[in-house]
């Protein structure tokens, strides 16, 4: 059977219809949240690599792995679309470079041999907070201005070991917490899209270093990354981005809170759900 033939052996038309859907889903949730779309696309993936067959143990990381190489097309496209309109600061985002890269470079390490349901539990109570704020009229605010120094570099480094952990781009996490350091709404969403790419991009290389000659890997994986769900995902990603940032400076800030506050606390349930049962 020749290399297409393995690749191609486990896809059914469900499944592949399943992640063409996701990847349009990923693609609307990173243009109107700011978010890579991890919320959903780790959920899908890892529910697609059972099917197909593949280990829990490996299932989940390769999940989170896949997520993170997906959003790094997403979050280019989302943060050049909000650059231009003229809401991301970029002194936050130069700022936070070097502590994100270091939290997504120790929460790689981390998942060669974590549990999955450290991955799941990172999930539930970091959307589930965010989403508790959202939905409870997002007036949990710590400080008027965002601080600079130590706790700017701490947050920074919050943000990038839960994200790789969690297989996002980071923007639940940077929303709340720009959020509640006086950042407007739809200014913390536009942020977020452009720290997603610093996230996502060594985030995918760590989780294909930390994947790197498991057993229990696909033939089409590099390490905890899988190449056939990024072929499907990517392409319907790409083309509902736009979309999502054009509805995003549309809607009032209230109800862009209430709608990012219910899609976190649809996820947290599902992954509690996942926990439990």
């Amino acid at each position: 059977m020749g290399f297409f033939e393995v690749l191609t052996a486990a896809i059914t038309p469900q499944l592949m219809v399943a992640l063409l859907l996701a990847g349009a889903s990923i693609g609307v949730l990173a243009g109107l949240f700011g978010v890579g779309g991890g919320a959903i696309s780790v959920p899908v993936f890892f529910e697609t690599f059972r099917i197909m067959g593949i280990p829990e143990e490996v299932a989940m990381p390769m999940a989170v792995g896949t997520s993170l190489a997906i959003i790094v097309p997403t979050s280019i496209v989302s943060a050049r679309a909000h650059s231009k309109k003229g809401t991301v600061d970029w002194g936050i985002v130069r700022a936070w470079i070097i502590p994100v890269i270091s939290g997504v470079a120790l929460g790689s390490f981390i998942a060669r041999t974590a549990n999955p349901v450290v991955f799941q539990l990172v999930f539930v109570v970091v959307a589930g907070i965010n989403s508790a704020r959202l939905l409870s009229g997002g007036t949990w605010v710590l400080r008027d201005t965002m601080p600079k120094g130590l706790v700017s570099w701490a947050y920074g480094g919050i943000v990038g070991l839960l994200s790789a952990l969690m297989g996002i781009g980071g923007g639940a996490i940077s929303n709340l917490i720009l959020s509640m350091n006086g950042k407007p709404i739809r200014e913390a969403v536009s942020t977020s899209a452009a720290i997603g790419l610093i996230i996502a991009f060594p985030g995918a290389v760590g989780y294909m270093a930390a994947g790197w000659g498991n057993p229990g890997l696909p033939p089409d994986a590099i390490g905890f990354v899988s190449f056939l769900a990024l072929l499907f995902t990517i392409p319907t990603a790409l083309l509902t981005t736009r979309l999502g940032v054009s509805l995003a400076h549309r809607m009032e800030q209230k109800l862009l809170r209430r709608l990012f506050g219910s899609f976190l606390a649809i996820v947290s349930f599902r992954f509690l759900l996942e926990i439990i049962l």
